[in-house]
């Protein structure tokens, strides 16, 4: 009646490190996307406004 369940202490504590890691390996992976993703959108709509202010200066209707 010594044993404390399937897995030992050391190993437990091992698995419950790892899913740590994974989770913030995990939750930075994703931050950097949605960086990506919003440095994407900044350039699309600072390329759409400066295509409307060059279509306003040359007279064209957008």
């Amino acid at each position: 009646m010594g044993t404390r369940g399937l897995v030992g202490e050391k190993w437990s504590q091992r698995i419950l490190w790892l899913c740590a890691i994974g989770s913030a390996v995990g939750l930075y992976m994703v931050a950097v996307e949605r960086q990506a993703q919003n440095r994407e959108r900044m350039m699309a709509e600072g390329l759409t406004s400066l295509d409307g202010a060059h279509s306003q200066s040359r007279g064209e209707d957008v």
